[in-house]
């Protein structure tokens, strides 16, 4: 009961927290964070930080309410590996690499969420069941 019931919102939370945590600070600082996407070559810089911040607040805030929470977390896993792709691929540099496998990591957590759902504490869950319960057996 537990680990149907409560880890699944327990493991959104890991993952949409940090998320929503990076597109909060993003917002504070616009002026540093559309440099370093325009010093990594990236075009258009100001959408750019428009799509993170929307990406990462956005995304993390619907992943840890778990709504739509199998598109939203598909959205963050590709998120995840253009950042690393875009960011983090200078691997003579240790933290980059590092920082490149923990995107990698973050990318593979998001698929399980977009491959089992968002579990029964979840806006989806209570969207489909009309209530928030530990497993579908149950509302039969």
């Amino acid at each position: 009961m537990f680990a149907t019931r409560y880890l699944p919102f327990l493991g959104r939370l890991m993952i949409g927290l940090p998320f929503a945590m990076s597109g909060l600070s993003k917002l504070g600082a616009y002026g540093a964070t559309s440099g370093m996407i325009g010093a990594a070559g990236l075009p258009f810089p100001p959408l750019a930080f428009a799509i993170a911040v929307a990406a990462e607040l956005g995304g993390g805030l619907l992943l840890i309410a778990g709504y739509r929470a199998r598109s939203v977390a598909g959205a963050l896993a590709l998120f995840s590996l253009a950042t690393a792709l875009s960011f983090h691929a200078n691997f003579a540099d240790q933290n980059q690499m590092i920082h490149f496998l923990k995107n990698v990591m973050m990318a593979g957590g998001l698929l399980q969420i977009a491959a089992f759902g968002a579990g029964a504490l979840s806006l989806d869950n209570w969207r489909r069941t009309g209530e928030l319960q530990a497993d579908s057996a149950i509302a039969a």
